[in-house]
Formats: structure tokens, sequence, C-alpha cells
């Protein structure tokens, strides 16, 4: 009696797991996308972004004051939309990703250059500025899918042909 709607289940639940398989990639790069362009057209207006001021220190501080903080401010949001266009247009996906690695290397050395700015109580109580930058922690995971599918990877929804690849088995 039990047995057909677990069937049922059975074919839905493969059947949807299939077209995330096919389309969560680049659902994945254009909301990632997205929130770079976003993100980055943010910091061309002066007080839009709530990072701007902490940005312009880190990169003043990573440059030893060589870059004013207009000019890191603008050259962040260049970078940012940049990674943001790539990904929306899929162009360029290797310089893009390279720039997106960078860039969240660079997001990240706030937790080490400033560190009562970043946690209320180091390390386990970020403060808002602090819970911004570890979130990327998530963007650089998609960046991280979105780059292994860019030599025609892609999701195996199937774990028999998963299986079948000692590749696909590192889960």
């Amino acid at each position: 009696m039990w047995t057909a709607p677990r069937a049922v289940f059975e074919r839905i639940d493969a059947s949807f797991t299939q077209w995330l398989a096919r389309h969560g990639v680049q659902f994945l790069r254009i909301s990632l996308g997205i929130v770079f362009l976003w993100f980055g057209a943010l910091k061309f207006v002066p007080g839009m972004s709530p990072a701007e001021e902490l940005a312009a220190r880190t990169i003043g501080m990573l440059t030893f004051g060589h870059v004013t903080a207009n000019v890191a401010l603008y050259l962040l949001a260049a970078w940012e939309c940049a990674i943001g266009l790539g990904l929306l247009l899929k162009v360029w996906m290797r310089i893009t990703l390279f720039l997106l690695f960078v860039q969240m290397l660079g997001t990240a050395t706030p937790l080490a250059l400033f560190p009562n700015e970043s946690f209320l109580h180091f390390p386990f109580a970020p403060t808002l500025e602090g819970q911004y930058i570890i979130k990327n922690l998530v963007l650089l995971s998609a960046g991280m899918v979105i780059g292994a599918t860019v030599r025609g990877g892609a999701l195996v929804a199937d774990p028999n042909l998963a299986r079948r690849d000692p590749a696909h088995a590192r889960t």
C-alpha cells in the first residue's frame, strides 16, 4: 500500500534533483554576478556602501598609503563590477574567477588588520562588519563551484554515475 506513494515521491525527487543539477550552477553564477555588480555599483556612490570606510582603510593599509581612500573605492567598485559583469555575461570566466578569488583574499584582511572592528569578542562574536566579511566564505565557495565547471564540467544528479567516477565520490 505504501510502495505507490513512495515510488511517486522517488520519481519526483529524482526529477527535481536532475533539474537542480542542470540549472543550479547557472543560477549560482547569475546570483553571484548580481551580488558583485550590485555591491560594486554601491561603492561608486559615496555613502551608499556600508563597507566603504573599512574597505578604503584596508586598501590604504595594504598599499602602505599609496592609494587614497577615494581612488581605493573606485578601484574596488570597478573590480567588483567587472567580476559581476563577467559572471552575468559568462565571459572571460577564468579571469573573472581569478579576480573574484583575489578580491575575496583582500576582503578577508580586515579580520587580521582590524580585529577590534571585526569582532566584539574575538574570535566568536563578529561585529556587523565582521559578519559582512565572514559571509564571503559562501561567495568564495560559490566561485569554487562555478570554477569547477569552467572547462565543461557539470553537477551530477545520478548517484550511480557519480559512484562510477571516484572523483565524484569525494563529496
